[in-house]
């Protein structure tokens, strides 16, 4: 006999260690995993420094959270060929989240910074862990389409500052005036080379070629002596343990909400960029486990004093382009931002600030899609003025850019619930083609004299049941003369109490009334539902004259079709 197939045994403690189940690469993987790091690993150094100084942290805290939090994540986490370091949208959120409660760069914004991050890592550890991440489906695509938008929009802004050279109280009136010309040079030159090499070679690692060609020019001009902005000196080593301290229970309050949207934007960030990594794989993502992996990389960065993190979408998606396939990529790319923190952090002194400007607005600038908004107006208005109002609030609401987030969630609940309170219930013909259509919407004769029929498509439940007892209600109330209703329930996938209590007392109503109550296509969820409440005859029971059940549309038609109910006594 032919061996049956082997069944792979899942093991509890890969849950808990996934990366033991990793498995063990030969040389050439070895090799390819290694060229995909230092790929990724050269472009998320000067990343980390440009996310830092927008985050308002001091600059060698981005390399702080390229290190630690992306090593913790590849090994807790089951997409492994995600990128996890800082990301401009997460940056953004954090400097908006602690403006006006302490000052850039200082002691107690690094301290607020790392209660960030802690309180959003050990937010979505707990998700995680009790698998609720289904909880985060509740951002709808124009809800995140519009708050991403008005995001970059907003980093762009905060930007142009640095990209130009300008001082802290410019004011465009004397931007002529106030303009310093060398860094303007040093942005703008650095944004054209980027761009054009994301167009003309996506796999360069122009942002690396940039920085080290920049470097090297400011070096030799001088440019820091002369007044530039530059990055200046960064402490080489090893983070050091923080452990932060409490804030005070006013400025942690402060920090709830705005931890609750850097947890809830960061993960779908990471889905992004872990639906892309699973397709590729052909394996189903484990959004609960990837909410542990970058939850626990959130904590690492906290205790590293940086604050926190992401899977960065154009990383992840640079370290599949160089061919990643495993986890060791991750570990190679970790071990490249370890000997630059350690021997090449001399070569960031001399960059200037505004080539740093150039990184972030490079980043974010596809992010900007204006034509996205209309593409949804075509598809659907309702969702297009969310999208916009989530876009005007979020910018109007600035530095309180979590009011964005809770104006478009309100709004696309409050259309959800909407639509669940007016299902969608048609009175339905028989088409030409055989299908079972709107009777009035194309002109088709009723299927039979004396005869209701309808169909709802939706669960009838709480939400809907008194929508759909208000239907037949109003078609009886119209046409007295019907003596039989037939619900075709087979777009009905579930019931609760509510549509029992509603569902016995019509048919309780129609009795009274003589009207013979028909079902085609009920559910077996549905039916064993009524059975145990009691509102159908059990197996083996007498047959009730006007409760009549067909397994199938087509069952039901050729009842109603039969010459008893065409010529009525």
């Amino acid at each position: 006999m032919p061996e049956a197939p082997h069944t792979p045994v899942r093991r509890p403690w890969r849950r808990f260690f996934p990366f033991l189940a990793w498995p063990r690469p030969d040389r050439a993987t070895l090799q390819g995993e290694a060229i995909a790091g230092l790929t990724v690993g050269m472009m998320v150094i000067p990343q980390g420094v440009a996310y830092a100084a927008l985050a308002g942290m001091p600059l060698v805290t981005g390399i702080y959270a390229s290190l630690l939090p992306a090593l913790i994540a590849v090994l807790f986490s089951a997409s492994t060929r995600l990128s996890v370091g800082p990301t401009a949208l997460s940056c953004l959120l954090i400097a908006a989240s602690l403006s006006g409660m302490a000052e850039p760069g200082s002691p107690q914004w690094v301290n607020l910074a790392v209660w960030l991050a802690l309180l959003s890592g050990l937010l979505q550890v707990v998700l995680g862990a009790a698998r609720f991440g289904w909880l985060l489906n509740v951002v709808s695509a124009p809800v995140l389409m519009g708050f991403t938008q008005a995001a970059a929009v907003l980093i762009l802004l905060s930007q142009l500052r640095d990209l130009l050279g300008l001082p802290a109280d410019w004011q465009a009136a004397q931007l002529a005036q106030q303009l310093n010309p060398g860094a303007a040079l040093f942005g703008i030159g650095s944004l054209v080379l980027l761009v054009l090499s994301r167009r003309l070679s996506p796999k360069l690692p122009a942002v690396v070629l940039v920085v080290l060609a920049a470097a090297g020019i400011s070096w030799a001009i001088g440019f820091e002596a002369a007044g530039g902005a530059v990055v200046g000196s960064l402490p080489a080593g090893m983070p050091q343990l923080y452990l932060p301290q409490w804030p005070g229970w006013q400025d942690f309050s402060r920090l709830l909400a705005p931890a609750l949207v850097i947890t809830l934007i960061s993960f779908l960030e990471t889905a992004s960029s872990a639906k892309v990594d699973s397709q590729k794989g052909g394996q189903r993502w484990d959004q609960d486990q990837d909410l542990i992996g970058q939850g626990l990389a959130k904590l690492a960065s906290g205790l590293s004093g940086a604050f926190p993190t992401s899977s960065s979408f154009s990383r992840s998606a640079l370290n599949l382009y160089a061919g990643a396939r495993t986890g060791w990529a991750t570990i190679a790319s970790v071990i490249v931002v370890l000997a630059a923190l350690v021997w090449f952090t001399p070569l960031l002194h001399p960059v200037p600030q505004a080539v740093l400007a150039a990184i972030v607005v490079a980043a974010v600038m596809g992010l900007v899609k204006p034509a996205a908004f209309v593409q949804l107006w075509r598809v659907s208005r309702v969702e297009a003025v969310t999208a916009g109002v989530t876009f005007g609030v979020t910018v109007l609401s600035a530095p309180a850019l979590y009011w964005g987030v809770i104006a478009g969630l309100l709004m696309s609940l409050s259309h959800f619930l909407y639509q669940r309170l007016h299902p969608r219930i048609i009175e339905i013909g028989l088409h030409p083609d055989g299908s079972l259509r709107d009777r009035h919407l194309w002109h088709l004769p009723p299927l039979a004299p004396r005869l209701c029929a309808l169909r709802m498509d939706g669960g009838l439940d709480f939400a809907s049941a008194n929508a759909f007892e208000r239907a037949v209600l109003e078609h009886l109330a119209a046409h007295p003369e019907v003596r039989h209703v037939c619900v075709f329930a087979l777009s009905i996938n579930h019931i609760d109490a509510t549509g029992v209590e509603m569902f016995g007392q019509l048919r309780k109503g129609l009795r009274e009334r003589g009207i013979c109550l028909h079902i085609a296509g009920m559910k077996l969820p549905v039916e064993r539902v009524l059975l145990r409440a009691g509102e159908l005859p059990a197996p083996g029971a007498a047959p009730d004259p006007l409760l009549r059940l067909y397994r199938t549309d087509a069952e039901a038609l050729a009842a109603l079709q039969h010459p008893s109910m065409q010529n009525p006594a």
